[in-house]
């Protein structure tokens, strides 16, 4: 990693104007930028004009404050220069804008790193004669990503809880702990909306649904925007809808499928969520990379959507440009085209920024009013969080308690909520007595709950003598205590080297026992090290290694066998999930993941999720997300089904449900709205949650639209007999789409639609029309969908 000296940079404050020294006006007042009273614009305006070129491209750098040793897999390349990191307080001469992951690149206790966040914060600020901190980021996708926090469950298994107040809960409790620690910005959510399972980066995502995605990732904004920590949205755009599922490969976009499917998530976080910053995706969408892509981060994202925050690079994204993407010849160039295009941050550390923008200012690359426009929305996020008026530095008292019964309590419940029953006989709840074998290369392996954004298997798998932080028990450990009877635990060695004898074995503990518990599943990891994560991408969708052989030996002792899945993505389950007896799908379910699913098992807790995805019966069929159009449907005009095992919004508990009296209001303009409710009543004997989903169809429209979409849902836990009604509010808006000139409109005509339990299972099916003109939409238009439960 390497970092440029600012060039020109003053070297005495005597030789400096307005110096620290000089904190007073010639009328005697204090310098406006220092007075708290002023409006923030005021203060950034009068800070602004008082610095140099070199100073305000100062403030537009990043620095890792604790870089990596080499090898170390802590971000997603490391820098290829070869050249040696330089000293902090060399870079922050001119000032500094960021100070990244200083609890999240090696593991620390939270006093530890308060005391070297400290330590760096007063050499920033002793070093720039404006005395300004830096902003400080970790990343937060399934918790505060440090030794000893939460792990909580991964967004794929946010999206299957289908239950966004949850986690803005989770979320709030994320951020409370960041703020307490000194930090300001949160790299999370992940708003990517999934297009291609072989994607390593699935797990985290929150699912294949914009709506889904959109509603779920702007509950997690505002819960951590609540807490004081700026939300980072991740990754604009088309990130994952990259050709073939491969990391950084290109994307295949066309105007209408990014503005409908990709960016739509990001509209409702930038206006449900008040997220205050972006990071755009690394590759590069018709040529164009999104890092220096000007109709995207400026047209598109500030123009048209009104963003006026921060935009940050993903690590070393600009200095891709020149290094990968190949489109800039210098440092100086990649900065200049970055900086034109609307990135205002570079991240981790100061490469292109600092010294070489100030040489692409003076040289004419860029204009220096290019250069104050992201200097003024830096200094601007920093006077929001009171950065012109102290240090920067974390509250002084005592350290926080980043792994609370508050938080672990609230990972199990999410850990709960999230889990799929796909399929049972009535195997599950296991019977209080039976003679259980667990078996499976993750039956006893606590790390196969965690995905590639945890700190134990992010930054501590490099340091295999430090203990993990957080108590992360195995299923084995759970199901063991939850059954508290005769369970028998054979584990195989490792996921990717089954071996004869580990399938050996685990066929005789499934002959002796009354049910088979099989644990299959993923190895999170980063760049090839795992089977599932950022950089472990696949070309098939069979689970890794033997396991699919492994699972077949088992189901052929005849043994009734659960099938437990802790995974990253969804697999392919034809010839698999037909012969099991049940089957529980558990996406990276954190640190309380096991004792959630060993409740589950045993039916002392409820399967509360559905599927955020399908899950693919071939392990060929790596894309075609329930977002089908007809003709991606199956048809007759060829023999490839694209048809899922099991769809979106799939899941069972351990009761029935009845639908009924659907009511869908006739008609309304093409700028009102309807209402549609049914009524969804308990039938079993116990007590269970349905999630109600609604889906909307346009039969005829003047472009190809999907079969149908996901337009709502409502969580409703019901006592056996008891009813519900459901009512839907829906805006014309909700019917909308890019229509041929590539404007959003809303047409006239009949809007399908359809209530039930999942996207292929919808007993209720009505409709309406609309009528009027058509009606182009402008930014404010109606994003969601209001829904109210009544108890009958």
């Amino acid at each position: 990693m390497t970092a440029a000296t600012p060039h020109g940079a003053p070297g005495t404050a005597a030789d400096r104007p307005d110096t620290a020294m000089d904190s007073r006006a010639p009328d005697g007042h204090a310098e406006p930028w220092r007075d708290p009273r002023l409006p923030v614009a005021e203060r950034v305006a009068d800070l602004l004009q008082r610095m140099t070129v070199e100073e305000k491209a100062a403030q537009l750098g990043g620095y890792w404050a604790r870089p990596a040793e080499p090898g170390a897999p802590v971000a997603p390349m490391e820098d290829d220069s070869g050249e040696p990191a330089p000293e902090l307080d060399e870079v922050a001469k001119a000032g500094l804008g960021q100070l990244s992951r200083v609890y999240g690149t090696a593991p620390v206790t939270p006093a530890e790193g308060m005391a070297r966040l400290r330590e760096l914060q007063g050499t920033v600020t002793r070093a720039n004669r404006f005395g300004l901190p830096a902003m400080v980021h970790e990343e937060c996708l399934t918790g505060f990503m440090t030794w000893g926090a939460t792990v909580f469950p991964t967004p794929l298994a946010w999206g299957a809880s289908f239950d966004p107040e949850l986690v803005e809960e989770m979320a709030s409790t994320i951020g409370e702990g960041m703020r307490a620690a000194g930090v300001h910005q949160g790299l999370a959510p992940v708003l990517d909306v999934i297009r291609d399972y072989r994607w390593g980066r699935c797990e985290e995502c929150i699912g294949e649904d914009p709506y889904l995605v959109g509603l779920v990732g702007s509950a997690y904004v505002r819960g951590l925007e609540r807490s004081g920590v700026i939300t980072t949205l991740k990754h604009f755009a088309g990130y994952a809808s990259a050709r073939g599922g491969r990391n950084l490969a290109p994307a295949t976009l066309g105007p209408r499928e990014l503005a409908d499917v990709v960016v739509e998530p990001f509209v409702m976080a930038l206006r449900e969520g008040g997220a205050r910053a972006v990071m755009p995706a690394y590759q590069d969408i018709d040529g164009v990379p999104a890092s220096a892509d000007r109709r995207l981060l400026t047209g598109l994202l500030r123009e048209e959507l009104g963003f006026t925050g921060l935009v940050v690079s993903d690590y070393y994204a600009i200095s891709f440009l020149e290094s990968r993407h190949r489109v800039a010849g210098s440092r100086a160039e990649a900065a200049a085209e970055a900086l034109r295009a609307g990135l205002d941050v570079e991240l981790p550390t100061v490469r292109c920024y600092g010294g070489p923008l100030a040489e692409a200012v003076r040289s004419g690359l860029v204009t220096e009013d290019e250069l104050d426009r992201a200097a003024t929305r830096v200094l601007t996020a920093k006077a929001e969080l009171g950065l012109l008026d102290g240090t920067g530095e974390p509250a002084p008292g005592a350290e926080p308690d980043l792994d609370s019964a508050r938080g672990r309590d609230l990972a199990r419940r999410l850990a709960e909520r999230s889990i799929v029953l796909l399929a049972n006989n009535g195997t599950l709840p296991l019977r209080p007595g039976a003679r259980v074998a667990l078996t499976g290369p993750v039956a006893d392996d606590p790390l196969a709950m965690l995905g590639c954004y945890t700190f134990p298997l992010h930054v501590g798998s490099q340091h295999p003598d430090v203990p993990m932080g957080v108590r992360i028990p195995s299923l084995a450990e759970a199901l063991t205590e939850e059954l508290a009877g005769d369970l028998r635990v054979t584990a195989g060695s490792d996921l990717f080297a089954t071996d004869d004898a580990d399938i050996e074995a685990a066929v005789e503990a499934a002959r002796d026992a009354e049910v088979c518990v099989l644990a299959l599943g993923d190895r999170a990891g980063l760049f090839g090290r795992g089977t599932s994560g950022e950089g472990c991408d696949t070309d098939t969708l069979d689970l890794p290694g033997r396991q699919v052989e492994l699972a077949r030996a088992v189901l052929d002792t005849g043994t009734p066998t659960v099938l437990v899945l802790l995974t990253g993505r969804p697999y392919a389950l034809g010839g698999l999930a037909d012969r099991a007896a049940a089957v529980v799908q558990a996406f990276f379910a954190g640190q309380e993941g096991a004792p959630a699913i060993a409740a589950v098992l045993s039916g002392r807790a409820e399967p509360g999720g559905r599927l955020p995805t399908g899950v693919p019966r071939s392990p060929a069929i790596a894309t075609g997300t329930h977002l089908r159009t007809p003709l991606e449907a199956a048809h007759e005009w060829t023999p490839v089904d694209p048809t899922p095992m099991f769809p979106f919004g799939h899941g069972l508990t351990w009761t029935t449900f009845g639908y009924g009296d659907l009511s869908v209001t006739p008609s309304a303009g093409t700028d009102g709205q309807v209402t549609v409710t049914a009524d969804v009543t308990n039938t079993g004997a116990v007590a269970g949650t349905e999630v109600v989903q609604l889906y909307l169809s346009d039969p005829v429209a003047s472009v190809v639209r999907p079969e149908r979409w996901l337009a709502g849902w409502a969580r409703v836990p019901l006592a056996p007999g008891e009813s519900a009604r459901v009512t839907f509010t829906v805006h014309a808006d909700r019917t909308s789409f890019t229509g041929p000139s590539l404007r959003r409109v809303v047409e006239p005509g009949e809007i399908g639609v359809a209530v039930g339990r999942s996207s292929t299972d919808l007993p209720l099916r009505g409709s309406f029309t609309l009528e009027g003109p058509v009606r182009v939409l402008g930014r404010n238009r109606v994003l969601t969908v209001p829904v109210e439960v009544t108890r009958l």
